[in-house]
């Protein structure tokens, strides 16, 4: 797909870009209570079996294993990757039956995910990232649900700024609609601003390698035409294989102008999966 654009020459100029030497986490915390798409659940417990069996079977010490009496706990998690700030794979948007690179379900799905354009197939990502802050001139620095990201507001975001656009590079844009995260989740999960079907296919003729909101979804909802929804990433899924993130905490980086840095994103390799969670990392 199009983190192809990502080359070692790409990798040494988004290195290029960090002078602070500051980190700015873009991801969540995820937990059974965060907002999610209907039918998307979390669950996570903890298991603590072994400070008993620790005690009772060989090698078992005064109050663990071993006379230095050592025991551990762990957690289990039931959940979808497509939950939390996370990163879409290529195999997860169709056109009807058809995906990225033309492929058919029928052809591709197995009981652990697919055989294609799994999560596990995206390479990690070190590139250029450029934070738009579309948000800037709305009333209350908020835009609103259905409200379209125009290609004009993204060139106004851009020459605010005095950057632009480069193949490779990575394109978040703050709605502010993140800020609803954690204090309103009904009203956060209902709808949502995000860009326009002409801002994605102008994304992808800018070959961008991956793009992504503070939105639950990518693209606006209520949809900006009412016959088709999630279209905008639809088109960047499966016609130009550009990876969208969603659910990015931007707010901090928007509120400090953090327009242009290194962007950090390493992915579990789960085989076939839809998706992955990730904690984007912006470095200047």
């Amino acid at each position: 797909g199009a983190l192809n654009e990502i080359t070692p020459g790409k990798v040494l100029e988004a290195i290029g870009l960090v002078r602070q030497g500051l980190v700015y986490d873009l991801a969540h915390v995820l937990h059974e209570g965060i907002p999610a798409f209907p039918g998307r659940t979390f669950r996570q417990y903890l298991t603590t079996n072994y400070h008993h069996i620790n005690r009772r079977g060989p090698g078992a010490g005064p109050a663990g294993l071993g006379q230095c009496s050592v025991n551990w706990i762990v957690e289990q998690v039931t959940a979808t990757q497509q939950m939390g700030t996370h990163m879409d794979g290529l195999n997860h948007l169709q056109m009807g039956d058809h995906t990225y690179n033309g492929f058919l379900l029928a052809d591709i799905v197995e009981d652990y995910g697919t055989n294609r354009l799994g999560i596990d197939t995206l390479p990690q990502v070190v590139t250029r990232g450029l934070l738009l802050v579309v948000a800037a001139a709305r009333v209350g620095g908020r835009m609103q649900p259905g409200e379209v990201i125009t290609v004009a507001d993204a060139e106004l975001a851009l020459a605010s700024t005095g950057h632009d656009v480069r193949p490779g590079d990575a394109v978040f844009f703050h709605t502010g609609w993140g800020g609803l995260w954690g204090t309103d989740n009904e009203r956060y999960a209902a709808g949502e601003p995000g860009p326009g079907l002409a801002l994605a296919a102008w994304l992808a003729d800018h070959r961008v390698a991956l793009t992504g909101c503070d939105t639950w979804s990518f693209g606006p909802y209520p949809p900006e035409r009412p016959d088709e929804p999630f279209v905008a990433p639809q088109l960047l899924n499966v016609r130009y294989g550009v990876v969208v993130v969603e659910n990015l905490r931007l707010k901090e980086a928007a509120r400090n102008r953090v327009h242009e840095f290194l962007l950090v994103i390493s992915h579990a390799k789960l085989r076939g999966a839809t998706g992955a969670w990730v904690a984007p990392l912006a470095i200047v």
